[in-house]
């Protein structure tokens, strides 16, 4: 059975940096796409980087590109989310996903996803 647990949430200054980690048990992580999702309070569940979809590509929400970098640890079963330079804005619980095996929607959707952790707190203060 497959489980996915973060780590690394935190409050953190406005410019600072995070790094998440969520490890993947029960399963190859070598062979499933991955993602981060975040989720603010009082709206939804949104992406915002997948990872491992297609061989080579890595795909960023717009609002992140240049200041989160994921990354992956096949050996440790790791999946990581480096973030830089917080904003306010991004605060939320963040949750890693495991892509559904077989899935061909779109890969920032929450539907493409069959596994979940239970979330790591970031705050960012300004």
């Amino acid at each position: 059975q497959v489980q996915l647990v973060e780590s690394g949430g935190g409050l953190v200054q406005a410019g600072g940096s995070l790094r998440l980690s969520c490890v993947f048990s029960g399963g190859s992580l070598s062979s499933v796409g991955m993602a981060w999702f975040r989720q603010a309070p009082g709206k939804e569940r949104v992406f915002v980087v997948a990872d491992g979809w297609r061989p080579g590509n890595t795909y960023y929400t717009e609002s992140v590109k240049g200041r989160f970098t994921i990354s992956r640890e096949n050996a440790k079963n790791t999946v990581y989310l480096q973030m830089n330079n917080l904003k306010p804005e991004d605060s939320a619980v963040y949750y890693c996903a495991g892509k559904k095996p077989l899935y061909s929607g779109n890969f920032y959707s929450v539907l493409g996803y069959e596994y979940w952790g239970q979330g790591t707190q970031v705050t960012v203060s300004s």
